[in-house]
């Protein structure tokens, strides 16, 4: 049975949503869940449940990092943190995989800590799948490494390749690097290399995408550094909230356009599914010697319970033994 630990303490709303998203993946999932925090409150929380499913235990920390606080510095200063002893519990085997919902800095810093990398990679990066024209796409890294080498951003794409082909089912991914212009001489120093890096490589590598191909499906990776893939997912999430309201302000003043709404509705409910967030549930930080998935600090339960079945995905694939495959067979490969 895939084993998995959840931080109870990490989020907007934890404990209460937490345990209300392990409930349900425990109702509809054959997994063993590990609910990591303060004993008392998850325990109280989970008597207001009922459990017809998989098994949850809960696994005491007395500490929080909060989202406030210095990623690295709480880490190290709140050994018994509940995402520490989430990542603690990974490191010794007793779990197969982690999920938190908690300070970002802060999961990525306590499993780099505890956990370390896998061989051959030298910085992590936080991957997301998004509904894009054509299909699911992905982008790294989001947030996990603001300043990366040229290397950095090859390794990116490798993992973001093995991660669609084995976990999205791509057949041959193609890869894209994000950057200001698609001609092979824009943006930076570092940019310009890892072009040079990718072109060179044996990965589907497609060249240099804009912004307005996050969307369209040009690609099925986008590979960029962790500051402007997270300012781009944060825009994004902005725009879809704010078109939402607009667009209900507006069908709101007509009730012609209320009606029309109505004929809509299934559209409207098709593509509010494939653009929600909670479908997806988490992303994986890829590059780290463990399965570890980072949600949303305001995730809802059903985005936790989704987070939790695609932490159990990534470990039951093995998707760290075929990045690390993937990466040795490239170093013995001719380069083109």
């Amino acid at each position: 049975m895939t084993r998995i630990a959840i931080d109870g303490m990490g989020g907007d709303s934890a404990p209460q949503v937490i345990v209300d998203g392990v409930v349900q993946a425990a109702n509809l999932f054959d997994y063993e869940m590990m609910l990591v925090g303060d004993e008392t409150r998850l325990k109280r929380e989970l008597n207001n449940y009922k459990v017809t499913g998989g098994r949850i235990f809960v696994h005491h920390a007395s500490e929080v990092v909060s989202m406030g606080e210095s990623p690295v510095q709480a880490v190290k200063r709140k050994k018994d943190s509940s995402v520490n002893v989430c990542t603690e519990l990974l490191k010794r085997k007793e779990v197969d995989a982690v999920v938190t919902a908690g300070n970002t800095g802060a999961a990525v810093a306590s499993s780099m800590l505890n956990l370390g990398l896998l061989p051959g990679i030298k910085r992590p990066g936080i991957a997301i799948a998004y509904p894009s024209a054509h299909g699911i796409s992905l982008a790294i890294d989001v947030g996990a490494n603001v300043d990366p080498t040229a290397e950095h951003l090859l390794h990116y794409a490798i993992m973001a390749e093995i991660y669609s082909r084995f976990v999205l089912k791509k057949r041959n991914p193609s890869i894209g690097l994000l950057n200001i212009g698609e001609e092979e001489g824009k943006g930076t120093e570092v940019t310009k290399e890892a072009h040079k890096l990718l072109r060179e490589s044996n990965l589907n590598f497609v060249g240099n995408v804009e912004g307005r191909d996050f969307f369209t499906g040009k690609c099925d990776c986008i590979v960029t550094d962790g500051f402007v893939g997270n300012v781009v997912l944060k825009i994004i999430e902005g725009v879809v909230d704010v078109v939402g309201t607009l667009f209900k302000r507006e069908i709101d003043k007509n009730p012609i356009a209320k009606f029309g709404a109505l004929l809509c509705k299934p559209a409207l409910d098709a593509i509010q599914r494939d653009t929600n967030y909670e479908e997806a549930g988490g992303a994986p930080l890829l590059g780290i010697n463990g399965v570890v998935i980072i949600s949303h600090g305001g995730s809802t339960a059903m985005a936790i319970r989704n987070a939790i079945r695609l932490a159990a995905t990534s470990a039951e694939l093995k998707v760290n033994d075929q990045i690390v495959n993937e990466i040795q067979q490239r170093e013995k490969e001719p380069k083109n």
